[in-house]
């Protein structure tokens, strides 16, 4: 198991940072998807990309369960890099989704026009808090 990567160290650790990184180092879960995690000031951002569906939303919910592990931080998931993702792929987000609002943790997912499309054709945008791109959800995460 891989645990999340920690930003590196601020000097000014009171003032919140004004964007999120993209995470380039993605570990592959299954052939058809790949992963990452870091652990951000503000949040949790996970990454994928490749394919979000029936034979890899097992992978996908298990690699978030085990890095989320209890924490509070709001968790991003950014969706932006992946080429496909059907009612499987959904059906996870929604647990997730609903894992989540359980719990009390702030949870956002940030998708490409692929993305947009389907979960916009189920009409899960809100109940996803679909943003269109990282700072979006950053902004989105973060307390007034």
């Amino acid at each position: 198991m891989r645990i999340c990567q920690d930003p590196p160290p601020s000097l000014h650790s009171t003032r919140p940072p004004t964007r999120v990184r993209a995470i380039t180092d993605l570990q592959r879960l299954t052939v058809s998807l790949r992963g990452g995690c870091e652990r951000q000031e503000q949040c949790l951002l996970f990454s994928f990309t490749g394919q979000l569906d029936a034979y890899s939303d097992k992978q996908f919910t298990t690699f978030i369960t085990e890095h989320e592990n209890g924490t509070q931080l709001p968790l991003v998931i950014d969706l932006s890099k992946i080429d496909f993702i059907d009612s499987s792929g959904l059906g996870a987000l929604v647990q997730l989704a609903k894992h989540c609002n359980d719990r009390g943790v702030r949870f956002v997912v940030v998708g490409n026009a692929r993305v947009v499309q389907t979960v916009k054709l189920v009409r899960l945008e809100d109940f996803l808090h679909l943003q269109p791109d990282l700072a979006t959800a950053l902004g989105h995460i973060t307390p007034a």
